[in-house]
C-alpha cells in the first residue's frame, strides 16, 4: 500500500510526524533512520519524512542519511536534525547556534512551495542547538527567524523541503498547511479514513487466517470489544470470542459488555473466573507481578478453552501501538511498563498471535468501532487496562479493596457525566491507595482508606496532561464518595501529566 515513509532518528515527535499523517487521511508508516533503500522501497513509499534527532551531524557515530535515498526520487520533508543532514549531504554547513531556540518562536519571513496557502502570523516550535548556516547549491531560505537565519530551505525542482521548526506539534498551528501541501507534492491518495482501514483490516485477517479458527479473549474494554465486531465481520463462525469476567471490573461492566456483544452478533463465551484471579493476586503487591499474572492467567483460560472449543490456530488481542512503545517496542525505546497484551506470554504459547491494531492508536480504535456499530456508551468511554481494577489498587487486591474500589469509580464517573464532563476528560479513573489517615464523621474518630481521582486529557495517551476539572465539580465528588463509601475518609486529586508520570498509577 502506498505510504508516506518517516525515518526515525530519534526524535520524540516522530510518532507525533504519523499522527498528524494519519490525521490527514494519508497512510504512513515509520522505519528506522538506519534502514537501507530496499527496506524504504518495500513500503512503496510517495514521499519521504526525515524526522529530528538528539544528536548533532558532525558527531563521531551520527547516523546519516541511508545510501542512494536523494536519488530515489521521492519527494522528501526533513524536518529539524533531518534538515541538517540533507545540508550536510549536499553542500551546506551545520554548526551550534550562537542562540538556541527552544519553544515557540515567530517566523519574521516565509515563502516557497511548501508555504502556499498560509498567511498572517506564523507560530513555529523549535527544539535545535545546531543549524544550518550556509545553504546548499540550488536551495532557496525560505523562512527565517530573529536568530536562524535560515529556519526553512527547499530544492522545489528536486522536491526535497526542510524545516528546522517542527509542523508537526500543536505549538505549530499552521503546521498542518504545510504538510498538507507537502502531501500535495507527493500525490498520495488521501483514502486513510476509518472506512477504509475497517476495510483494509478485514482483508488482512481473511488472508492471515483463511480457513482456520481464532480464539479472541475480551477484557471488556473499548480494543478487545471492537476486535470482537471486526473478526466477526471478518472470519464469522471462524472465531470464538472469550469474555473473562476476572472479577477486576467496573460496576456493571461485565453485563453491560456481554449484552452489546451478543445483540450485535458476535459468538461469546463468558467464564466466570474472578476467584481464580483474585487467588493468583494473592499477598501481591508488585505492579509489574501483577500484570503479568494477569497476562498469565488469561492465557491459561483461553488455553482451557481451547481444549473445550478448539481446535485453534490464532489468539487474537487488541493490542495497540502506544502498548507496544511503552513495552519497548519502538525505536530506542525504554522499557516503561509491561502490557498485559505484549507481555508475560509464555514461549510455549500454543497459538500464533493475530493482532489486527498493533500499528493503530486508540483514537483510530474508536473510528473503527463507530464504523462497526458498536453502540456509543461502549465506544466512546474513556480507555480501561486490561488488568482491570488490579493496577489502580496500590498493593493487595483484595475482595473488600475491589468493593471500595468499584464504589467509588462509579461515584466519580457518574458524576462527570451528570455535570457534562466525561468527554471533556480523555481518560478519568480512581486509585485505592494503600494509605489510611484520622478523621472525624460527626463526633466520631474515623480512620480510613484515601483515594485518590485523575483525570487527564489527551489524545492517544502517548503524553498527556491533567484536566482541570473545576474545584466546585471535585468538592461534590469528595463529599458524595465520603458520604456513600463510609470506608474511604479523604479523598485526593492528581495533577500530574505525562510524562513524568504515567496516566495509571501502576
Amino acid at each position: 500500500m502506498a505510504s508516506i515513509v518517516v525515518l526515525d532518528y530519534g526524535s520524540q515527535y516522530t510518532r507525533l510526524i504519523t499522527r498528524r499523517l494519519r490525521e490527514l487521511n494519508a497512510y504512513s508508516v515509520i522505519l528506522s533512520g538506519t534502514s537501507d533503500l530496499a527496506q524504504i522501497a518495500a513500503q512503496e513509499p510517495k514521499g519521504i519524512i526525515l524526522s529530528g534527532g538528539p544528536q548533532s551531524v558532525y558527531a563521531a557515530g551520527a547516523p546519516r542519511l541511508p545510501a542512494g535515498l536523494l536519488e530515489a526520487g521521492w519527494p522528501i520533508l526533513a524536518i529539524c536534525y533531518g534538515m541538517q543532514l540533507i545540508a550536510q549531504a549536499v553542500g551546506g554547513t551545520v554548526k551550534p547556534s550562537q542562540l538556541r531556540e527552544y519553544g515557540k518562536v515567530g517566523l519574521k519571513s516565509y515563502q516557497g512551495e511548501l508555504f502556499k496557502h498560509v498567511e498572517g502570523e506564523f507560530v513555529a516550535w523549535m527544539s535545535h542547538g545546531d543549524s544550518v548556516e550556509t545553504a546548499p547549491p540550488g536551495f532557496a531560505v525560505t523562512a527565517a527567524t530573529v536568530s536562524t537565519p535560515i529556519a526553512a530551505m527547499e530544492d522545489a525542482e528536486r522536491g526535497i523541503y526542510c524545516l528546522q521548526f517542527h509542523p508537526e506539534v500543536r505549538h505549530t498551528p499552521k503546521g498542518s498547511v504545510l504538510l498538507e501541501n507537502f502531501l500535495a507534492r507527493c500525490g498520495l491518495s488521501r483514502d486513510w479514513t476509518p472506512e477504509h482501514i475497517t476495510q483494509r483490516l478485514i482483508r488482512e485477517v481473511r488472508q492471515q487466517v483463511g480457513s482456520e479458527r481464532v480464539l479472541l479473549g475480551i477484557s471488556g474494554g473499548v480494543d478487545s470489544s471492537t476486535l470482537g465486531l471486526l473478526l466477526h465481520r471478518a472470519i464469522g463462525p471462524q472465531l470464538a470470542a472469550v469474555f473473562v469476567d476476572h472479577g477486576l471490573l467496573r460496576l456493571g461492566e461485565a453485563d453491560e459488555v456481554e449484552r452489546a456483544l451478543r445483540e450485535l452478533g458476535v459468538n461469546l463465551t463468558v467464564v466466570e473466573a474472578s476467584e481464580r484471579f483474585l487467588t493468583a493476586l494473592k499477598g501481591v503487591t508488585d505492579p509489574e507481578e501483577k500484570r503479568k499474572i494477569i497476562g498469565r492467567e488469561f492465557i491459561a483460560v483461553f488455553t482451557n478453552e481451547a481444549k473445550h472449543q478448539g481446535p485453534f490456530k490464532f489468539l487474537a488481542q487488541g493490542t495497540l501501538y502506544p502498548d507496544v512503545i511503552e513495552s519497548a517496542g519502538g525505536h530506542g525505546a525504554a522499557k516503561i511498563k509491561s502490557h498485559h497484551n505484549v507481555g508475560g506470554l509464555p514461549k510455549e504459547l500454543g497459538f500464533t498471535l493475530l493482532e489486527p491494531f498493533r500499528t493503530l492508536f486508540k483514537d483510530e480504535v474508536r473510528e473503527i468501532a463507530h464504523t462497526l456499530g458498536l453502540p456509543a456508551h461502549l465506544r466512546d468511554r474513556h480507555p480501561f487496562p486490561g488488568p482491570g481494577l488490579a493496577v489502580r489498587i496500590i498493593g493487595e487486591v483484595t475482595l473488600e479493596r475491589l468493593s471500595v474500589l468499584r464504589r467509588v469509580d462509579d461515584i466519580f464517573i457518574s458524576a462527570l457525566r451528570e455535570f457534562g464532563l466525561y468527554h471533556e476528560t480523555w481518560q478519568a479513573l480512581a486509585v485505592l491507595t494503600p494509605l489510611r489517615s484520622v478523621g472525624v464523621m460527626g463526633d466520631g474518630r474515623t480512620y480510613a482508606h484515601t483515594v485518590a481521582l485523575r483525570a487527564v486529557s489527551s489524545v492517544d495517551g502517548m503524553t498527556a496532561d491533567w484536566t482541570r476539572l473545576p474545584h466546585e465539580f471535585l468538592a461534590t465528588v469528595a463529599n458524595r464518595i465520603v458520604g456513600s463509601v463510609p470506608e474511604v475518609n479523604r479523598v485526593v486529586y492528581d495533577i500530574t501529566s505525562k510524562p513524568p508520570a504515567t496516566i495509571e498509577w501502576e
